[in-house]
């Protein structure tokens, strides 16, 4: 099946090749899950602050267990700080 991928500020560069901006179409197996399609492109988890399906947020605890439907847009934020 196959989602899109957005990965935002410094978490742009492990994007797949082909991306355009800060998003890509990614391929990935029934029942994949976010924390399984950043892996897949090693994303490394702690630096996934905000992570979204649909622009839905994703509380940390089911980011292992809620699994991704075909067509579904997954975005993630590194944490930010500033003042």
């Amino acid at each position: 099946m196959i989602i899109r991928i957005k990965l935002y500020a410094a978490l742009g560069k492990y994007l797949p090749e082909g991306a355009v901006k800060n998003e890509a179409d990614m391929e990935v197996a029934k029942g994949t899950t976010p924390e399984v399609a950043f892996t897949s492109l090693n994303v490394p988890l702690e630096q996934c602050h905000l992570v979204l399906i649909n622009g839905l947020f994703v509380p940390p605890p089911e980011r292992a267990t809620r699994t991704l439907a075909d067509g579904d847009h997954l975005a993630a934020w590194p944490p930010v700080a500033g003042g």
